[in-house]
């Protein structure tokens, strides 16, 4: 029992972290219907961003509570995040708007291999530990064991999914967002700026990935040039079995994810007498993610497709 239970923590808290980041994908395909590719790389830069003005500030502001450190370096990474996938828009998607899918496809993709490139370049390719700023000693509950930082993690997951959905549904900018899905040229007759709308579309995406690639990196305690590949592919699995578009959908698909993930970990050694073990739990994203578009293909919230004619 007390394993089933570490394990359902495990899986909330890394659910929580691919929910962030398939909300970043589902976003801009509802809209614009561009698979960005590169967007786990955006997560790697916000991750990276956040370990330099760490290590900054912890030498120039001795005695600032380490909590502080951490919420002043993602503040700062969401903003380089925000400002890259502005430019990442406006320079390689926006001219390709109008071309056939497989063109913005194929730039995700190298844009992707660039931006690795160039954190490559920037901080090396070689691992670096991640400072913990935050206490880690363990909690007990009910036998199982959370650190103060998955507890950040969910809390802060939770009030960024609130806060998402209030923009979405309650503000101009969100009703602006939803008439830009349904018909960008209808939108643009009603005083809408559909590339306005694009933009701060990707901008919200790229600080739910910063703040995701924070998240990360605290969780693991490492960061590297690479380490948005995994991430953002499993995000993008979660965005597809929750409903390509489908903001809740997203969601549910991170958290059914990450919990299956987890207890992959815990009972896979188990279940197959020790034959596969705990490192082959990325298996599992791709084996829901067949079954998923074999008995449900528009995933299990439905996709949101728009009208773009």
């Amino acid at each position: 029992m007390d394993t089933l239970l570490q394990q359902i923590i495990n899986g909330l808290v890394l659910g929580s972290m691919y929910a962030l980041v398939a909300l970043g994908y589902t976003m801009v395909y509802g809209i614009i219907g561009l698979i960005n590719f590169a967007h786990g790389d955006v997560l790697m830069i916000g991750a990276l961003t956040s370990w330099t003005i760490i290590a900054g500030m912890r030498e120039s502001m001795v005695g600032v509570p380490g909590w502080m450190i951490l919420l002043m370096a993602t503040i700062i990474a969401m903003v380089v995040c925000a400002a890259l996938n502005f430019t990442i828009e406006k320079l390689a998607y926006r001219p390709l708007r109008n071309s056939p899918r497989l063109a913005p496809l194929i730039t995700a993709i190298g844009m992707s291999i660039l931006l690795q490139t160039i954190a490559m370049i920037i901080w090396k390719p070689n691992p670096k530990p991640y400072p913990s700023m935050l206490s880690s000693e363990p909690i007990q509950i009910g036998g199982a064991v959370i650190s103060l930082t998955q507890i950040v993690i969910l809390a802060t997951t939770a009030i960024v999914l609130a806060l998402l959905m209030w923009i979405v549904n309650r503000t101009n900018l969100g009703r602006a967002m939803r008439a830009t899905a349904e018909n960008p040229r209808v939108a643009a007759l009603m005083g809408i700026k559909p590339d306005v709308v694009i933009s701060a579309t990707f901008i919200i995406g790229a600080m739910l990935a910063a703040i995701a690639g924070v998240m990360w990196a605290s969780n693991y305690g490492t960061v590297q040039h690479a380490m948005g590949f995994m991430p953002g592919l499993k995000a993008f699995v979660a965005a597809v079995m929750g409903g390509i578009g489908n903001l809740g959908g997203a969601v549910l698909g991170g958290l059914l994810l990450g919990l299956i993930e987890a207890l992959g970990a815990g009972y896979l050694g188990k279940l197959t007498g020790g034959f596969l073990g705990s490192q082959y739990t990325d298996i599992f994203a791709f084996i829901m993610l067949a079954l998923v578009l074999t008995l449900r293909p528009s995933g299990l919230l439905g996709e949101r497709v728009a009208d773009r004619a």
